[in-house]
């Protein structure tokens, strides 16, 4: 990914740096509970082979199966990145004024 593609990111939906497809799917797997509508899943159908996103599926559940384990054990960054861009996720209105 491009610098510019990390900045976007919070804002996917929007930038020209992406196609929303494959990261609403993404959110919408890493959701819980899990709801991926059968609309979007036919649009995933007619962009990839089912090969495909059997491995984008496996790709994203392993990296929200690792960011919840490391959470639950308290593991924390390790430093390899150091210096790099890492936005955070910008949180929802309703729960920036539940936590604020």
């Amino acid at each position: 990914m491009t610098e510019a593609q990390l900045r976007d990111l919070p804002v996917y939906r929007e930038s020209s740096a992406f196609s929303p497809l494959v990261l609403d799917y993404a959110v919408a797997i890493t959701a819980t509970p899990v709801e991926v509508p059968d609309a979007h899943f036919a649009q995933l159908r007619a962009h990839f082979a089912e090969a495909e996103i059997v491995e984008l599926t496996a790709a994203v559940a392993w990296e929200n199966y690792r960011a919840r384990f490391d959470h639950a054990l308290g593991i924390e960054a390790q430093g390899f990145s150091e210096g790099a861009y890492c936005p955070l996720p910008e949180r929802a209105a309703s729960a920036q004024h539940a936590t604020g």
